[in-house]
């Protein structure tokens, strides 16, 4: 058995979140995690919020603060760190346990998948992901827990701070306010605070853990001893996160920024811009927003964060290769290269893969969700438009969290298709692991070769 899961990670991963699921959903059953007064919540409601926790997404079908005691916040929390803490960490720790001494081709690619080349101790790896994920959560922590304090008493925002900040770091969005982050739209220090957790847990371990190493090695110029990765995934976030404010306040300037301080003008779009990524907080009502700037939203959502993160969506070093690609492609080069290196065409050929497999599920996500919950209707009848189901699906498979508020509405149905996309989304970048455990085959009979048009 534990030969065969070790052989097999991706199994390992599966079965673990599904476990953590049932487990999850199980312990916030239990009348002691239902806030007092309050009856446990229903087994449907306790499935979704251990889905979207495990899974690091953040839409709620129940209110965080109102409908759970602080145990049950607790079960939350965890459940949060859990399936936050890295997808391939857990999987490498738990193939490595079973498995006992892996071969050296296992070795390699776990090591390369946790962010540290030429490293042989993949165990302590492990342990210093999980020191360097603790640090920045406390660090993040210590930063809330003194500006709340400043608005509750100390205990109280102590535990705030710390739910927040794993909340975070951990891009899942979960917060102990029912209006998210709204009341502090304008708050200097928890925006900050908020976004670089959000920043760094969306950049992925491998990123984090190589910038340690540059600025160790080299503190002078740590860019240059970067891997390729991670300059694409640096470069690319950077971007999307100009690209996003940008628009946003464009978008928003006569609209849901018209009566906010110039303070807010500010803070708001970059809030926006950077959860988007794949966090689920927000600091303004969604409705308020024009079509326009949800669309922004949800192209944000799409692209996600970097893999081996605890964000969501296609990966921005997926759209980073077919940009350069396509680039590359107009240009009359036959080979991908950035950064004086050149990108194997495998991996151009996988991020295509990855990228029409993520909306290939997305578009049949949206199609049954319209099915279930739009049986029967007009499209004057509908109640929810099309952009709405669409912004739904593309937050639950991105593991965003963001919602305009149709979740808790959706019928049983429904949510169990929003919990199956979280679960999806969550368990996209398994397909790294499961190209490790198979081998290449060739094809029996190679046929002539025959382009058809493209474009």
């Amino acid at each position: 058995m534990a030969s065969s899961l070790a052989r097999y990670p991706a199994r390992v991963t599966s079965l673990a979140f599904l476990g953590l699921v049932i487990v999850g959903a199980l312990l916030l059953r239990l009348p002691a995690s239902a806030a007092s007064g309050r009856l446990p919540i229903s087994w449907s409601d306790a499935f979704f919020t251990s889905t979207s926790a495990v899974c690091v997404t953040g839409l709620t079908v129940r209110s965080t603060i109102d409908d759970f005691s602080t145990l049950g916040q607790l079960v939350i929390l965890i459940l949060i760190q859990l399936g936050g803490v890295g997808i391939m960490t857990f999987t490498s720790f738990i193939v490595l346990t079973l498995g006992g001494a892996s071969g050296l081709r296992q070795q390699a690619l776990m090591t390369d998948t946790l962010g540290s080349r030429g490293a042989t101790d993949v165990r302590g790896l492990v342990v210093r992901v999980f020191v360097v994920t603790a640090i920045i959560e406390l660090i993040g922590a210590v930063c809330l827990w003194i500006r709340f304090s400043f608005d509750m008493p100390v205990g109280q925002a102590a535990w705030y701070a710390i739910f927040h900040s794993v909340s975070a770091f951990c891009n899942a969005g979960f917060g102990l306010w029912n209006d998210s982050l709204v009341s502090y739209q304008g708050d200097w220090a928890v925006n900050v605070t908020i976004c670089a957790l959000v920043i760094v847990g969306g950049l992925g371990f491998p990123v984090v853990l190589d910038l340690l190493n540059s600025f160790r090695a080299s503190p002078r110029s740590p860019w240059t001893g970067l891997s390729l990765h991670s300059k694409l995934v640096l470069i690319t976030a950077l971007f999307l996160i100009v690209f996003g404010y940008v628009t946003i306040t464009i978008l928003e300037w006569d609209n849901g920024l018209k009566d906010a301080s110039p303070s807010e003008r500010i803070l708001i779009p970059f809030f926006h811009s950077v959860i988007c990524r794949t966090a689920g907080f927000n600091s303004v009502d969604l409705n308020d927003l024009t079509n326009a700037s949800l669309f922004v939203s949800i192209v944000l959502m799409a692209v996600g964060g970097a893999p081996c993160s605890t964000a969501g969506g296609v990966k921005t070093t997926t759209i980073a290769m077919l940009v350069l690609n396509a680039v590359r492609r107009f240009q009359g080069f036959k080979t991908v290269s950035c950064f004086r290196k050149t990108i194997p065409q495998m991996a151009i050929e996988r991020a295509a893969a990855a990228t029409i497999v993520f909306f290939a599920v997305a578009v049949l996500g949206c199609l049954v969700l319209m099915l279930i919950e739009q049986s029967g209707q007009s499209h004057r009848e509908q109640k929810d438009s099309f952009l709405d189901l669409l912004f739904e699906v593309i937050s639950a498979l991105g593991t965003v969290g963001l919602s305009t508020g149709i979740t808790p509405t959706l019928s049983t149905p429904g949510k169990m298709i929003i919990m199956l996309l979280m679960f999806m989304g969550r368990l996209g970048p398994v397909s790294v692991m499961v190209a490790m455990s198979r081998t290449r085959r060739p094809p029996k009979v190679e046929y002539a070769h025959e382009e058809p048009l493209v474009g």
